[in-house]
């Protein structure tokens, strides 16, 4: 039995982009763990180091301790990554 993908959504409330993100994973059934990153520079920090980016919305799909991110500029790719488990 394959391990499903893990999926972290990166975003804040009220954020239109991270709503899509979020439409889209529910739409797949996907299970995901929101991190709320408003007024937490800290954890904006924490997507600064590990993508180059303070920008919100950002997906990490993986398993097995090894993540893939989509950025905000690349939720077009999110449903594709869902279908290919």
């Amino acid at each position: 039995m394959a391990v499903q993908q893990k999926v972290v959504l990166w975003g804040r409330n009220g954020c239109s982009f991270c709503e899509k993100a979020k439409a889209v994973l529910e739409a797949h059934n996907h299970p995901y763990e929101w991190i709320d990153v408003e007024g937490r520079d800290v954890l904006r920090d924490v997507l600064e180091v590990k993508y180059g980016t303070r920008l919100i919305p950002v997906v990490e799909i993986g398993r097995e301790g090894k993540y893939e991110a989509l950025l905000h500029t690349e939720l077009d790719r999110l449903a594709s990554f869902l279908t290919n488990k």
